[in-house]
């Protein structure tokens, strides 16, 4: 491994240098990277949830509606909780360029254990590997745009990060395309195993490109003494044998799962918190960022919660009360799921040209966050109206896909806004960790959704709408109302 003491602070030039569009060299290489991942994961999270729901006889699993939202939100949520893992060895003790090339390999393999495996077998092996394998990647290559983009100002910040974000959702929408028409042409596995072909290319893409990141991607920024490696490595053994034990003895089950996979991401960010606000390494100023960061943090948990009930209670509402069949032919299922992330995709260079010809006029971060969650709040209740307008009728497949517009539109307020935010707050002596604990959002609202989606199967759907709607709604508002107090801490000292 490569070391470098924690106080370097200098950067590529090269790769800092403007390019077309005015944004930083760079970004567009490894959004790239980005967009092919994502293509692989949404492929495969596009058709997660139908595999566990459809019934044997159309080659799924037949897993109960309760049980197959735990095992998804579970899955989502250990996927964004190994970030904090992946950030900790990027910045310990292995260089962030290393830690994505290998996560990228990790991922890959886990496709293609999903592709050829069958059953629960392999679906435990193969969602495994992506967990741990994305729990390398994700955070290190953000966090190597954030080198690209350091010291430039808010506006390019957001507006690189906004493209960044839109080849996610990019990724987003083509995977469940792909990997949707597969399944209902040919069957499961052959999705994911166009998922697996996808996060190839993105292996791929990665090699030809590590030649040009910029030289702090090639160092370990606060790198561990040698003598604390023992313990280390000890304290990872015996979490996995925990892990192995609780599931062996049926502590841990399927319908439990999202419950543990909260409770965990809630106490990682806990931790987090107190570490970088006591820490003596952290400035007055840094621990006023962090602090403000909070609820932040704790509002995009919950906005991801709602956004990703696509996966969750979205996916049984549609296997039970949305009709497919358009002539002769069936419209694929994951399709469906694929409006929310496109209508991101297309108004994000509306909105990131809308902040440039803004300026310094644009709305705060906080006052984003807050647009973003109100949206998210209206769309449910646009939700509420389609299905108390139905009754007990199929609901009209314009209209669920509307609905998913409406949802995924709003994540352009929160999601690059989060990362933007996150590479710029952080205290020095935690700049990677930062990243990762922006990541626990996303770990905490996938954990959530699965909570939600269990909690949809208990109540009636108008009320279980209405919970959903107002909680949106009203924390947009409670962020609007404290825009400025929280907006001066985030810059203070800056």
């Amino acid at each position: 491994m490569t070391t470098h003491p924690s106080t370097t602070t200098s950067i590529d030039t090269d790769q800092s240098a403007p390019r077309r569009g005015g944004l930083p060299r760079g970004v567009w290489t490894l959004a790239f990277t980005e967009l092919w991942e994502r293509y692989s994961f949404y492929g495969l999270q596009g058709i997660l949830s139908f595999y566990l729901l459809y019934a044997l006889v159309d080659g799924g699993l037949e897993v109960a509606p309760a049980a197959a939202a735990g095992i998804v939100g579970a899955y989502g949520g250990s996927v964004y909780l190994a970030q904090i893992l992946g950030a900790w060895l990027g910045d310990r003790l292995v260089t962030p360029k290393s830690m994505v090339l290998w996560g990228a390999v990790v991922i890959t393999a886990g496709h293609i254990v999903l592709a050829f495996v069958p059953d629960f077998l392999g679906l435990a092996i193969g969602l495994i590997l992506i967990v741990l394998g994305t729990g390398a990647l994700k955070t290190n290559i953000t966090s190597i745009v954030g080198f690209i983009v350091e010291g430039r100002s808010q506006q390019t910040r957001d507006v690189s990060f906004s493209y960044f974000y839109m080849s996610i959702n990019i990724g987003a929408v083509v995977g469940p395309l792909s990997t949707g028409f597969a399944q209902n042409e040919w069957g499961f596995h052959f999705g994911f195993g166009l998922a697996a072909i996808g996060m190839i290319a993105a292996l791929i893409q990665y090699l030809v490109s590590m030649k040009n990141l910029p030289e702090r991607a090639r160092i370990v920024n606060n790198p561990l003494p040698s003598r604390r490696l023992p313990m280390v490595i000890g304290i990872g053994i015996a979490a996995v044998a925990v892990i192995v034990i609780a599931a062996l003895s049926g502590v841990l089950r399927a319908e439990n799962l999202s419950t543990t996979t909260t409770i965990l991401a809630l106490v990682a960010a806990a931790a987090y918190f107190i570490t970088m606000s006591t820490s003596k390494q952290v400035t007055a100023d840094e621990r006023r960022r962090v602090l403000a960061f909070l609820p932040l943090f704790l509002a995009a948990g919950i906005y991801f919660g709602l956004l990703f009930q696509k996966f969750t209670a979205i996916s049984i509402m549609i296997t039970e009360r949305i009709d497919l069949s358009i002539g002769g032919w069936t419209f694929p299922v994951a399709w469906i799921t694929t409006a929310s992330p496109l209508a991101a995709v297309l108004i994000t260079p509306l909105i990131a040209r809308l902040w440039n010809l803004m300026g310094d006029r644009q709305p705060s971060p906080v006052t984003k966050f807050a647009i973003g969650l109100i949206q998210i709040g209206c769309a449910y209740f646009f939700l509420l109206l389609v299905s108390e307008l139905a009754g007990d009728a199929f609901i009209p497949l314009a209209l669920i896909i509307l609905f998913m517009a409406m949802a995924g539109s709003s994540e352009v307020f929160v999601g690059p806004i989060g990362l933007s935010v996150a590479t710029r707050i952080g205290p020095q002596a935690f700049k990677s960790q930062v990243v990762g604990l922006n990541f626990l959002t996303l770990a905490l609202g996938s954990s959530l959704s699965g909570l939600l989606g269990q909690l949809f199967t208990l109540i009636d759907e108008p009320t279980y709408y209405i919970i959903v709607a107002v909680t949106g709604a009203v924390l947009g508002f409670a962020l609007f109302l404290t825009r400025k107090p929280l907006s001066t801490a985030l810059n203070s000292g800056l």
